[in-house]
């Protein structure tokens, strides 16, 4: 397979964009598509698409340290959504992008479905191209319970974004509910056009000479390559549903080389989200990329289409 016919069989249409790669920087790990440009040898062209930190209706502060911690294999994060607002997003950072890069998504949060409803229609009245609802936020009208853990809310977050934007809307799923196979099917009811999945796992770390936790807020994400079995399952398991629809999922969750991306795609993932990985090599994507075309060359695939989806399950 020639240069030019690798880089045409990474190409995939996801939610009817064409995206040069299956790569998706995710939300939280590149700032808001500029952070890691500052790095000399990296380029956003590298990746299909870049996800937008996540934004509320109005500025943020965030949580206070410690707000970040490596573990074993990963990294607790609570940063606490620290960010400058959605109007800001869209009236100084938007305008500042290379949209000929890449694709741009927002990544919309919020406290109410209100709020999900106003930053998603600022953001509809934008150049970005697609919209990530983030439902893994507390819900302030229901005592601190996470929008993503109830199906129920999570439909309604959804119905309520989809009623107000015309552009591809991509439900990022929590892996701490019991049943996401029943949420993906609700949210799909609901207008979402796809899904991350998945989001960060719940977690702690202890300091034992204070005995506090070390992040200041108690609990914190867990990312990087300790979740990646329970986020390959959980996207196996969204696949299962989504299929029937033809609604694509971004698979996410540890992956820090070729080998975990093609896994993802065969569990059912059209394309892939790379965060954690990038705080250690921020030059990673082109190695991920020559692996995926190398991969397709050697097992006659013509693109990345045609691996989604193809586990084979024993019995």
């Amino acid at each position: 397979m020639s240069t030019e016919d690798g880089a045409a069989a990474l190409a995939i249409d996801f939610c009817g964009l064409r995206l040069a790669t299956p790569l998706v920087l995710l939300s939280g790990c590149v700032g808001f598509g500029e952070e890691y440009t500052r790095v000399e040898g990296f380029s956003n062209r590298d990746a299909g698409a870049v996800c937008l930190k996540g934004t509320t209706l109005e500025p943020r502060l965030g949580n206070r340290p410690h707000r970040v911690y490596e573990t074993p294999d990963g990294m607790l994060n609570a940063i606490g959504l620290q960010n400058p607002g959605a109007r800001h997003v869209v009236d100084t950072i938007l305008p500042q992008l290379d949209f000929t890069e890449t694709r741009f998504i927002a990544n919309v949060s919020g406290s109410t479905v209100e709020e999900y409803v106003a930053v998603t229609e600022i953001f509809d009245d934008s150049p970005i191209d697609a919209i990530e609802v983030n439902i893994s936020c507390p819900n302030v009208k229901a005592g601190g319970v996470a929008f993503g853990n109830d199906p129920e809310m999570s439909a309604r977050v959804v119905a309520a974004c989809r009623a107000v934007t015309s552009k591809p809307l991509i439900t990022k799923l929590s892996p701490n509910q019991t049943d996401i196979a029943d949420n993906a099917r609700r949210c799909i009811n609901a207008g979402t056009d796809a899904f991350a999945v998945i989001n960060t796992l719940m977690g702690m770390a202890v300091d034992i000479e204070s005995r506090t936790p070390v992040i200041g807020n108690n609990q914190g994400g867990l990312s990087g390559p300790a979740i990646k079995p329970v986020a390959l399952l959980k996207v196996h398991q969204v696949h299962r549903v989504a299929r029937e629809h033809g609604i694509p999922i971004i698979g996410q969750g540890g992956i820090v080389s070729a080998s975990d991306a093609l896994e993802f795609i065969i569990a059912g993932a059209s394309a892939v989200g790379i965060g954690t990985a990038l705080f250690y090599d921020p030059l990673l994507l082109p190695k991920i990329n020559a692996g995926i075309a190398d991969y397709l060359a050697r097992h006659g695939l013509g693109s990345v289409a045609e691996l989604t989806g193809t586990l084979q399950l024993h019995g």
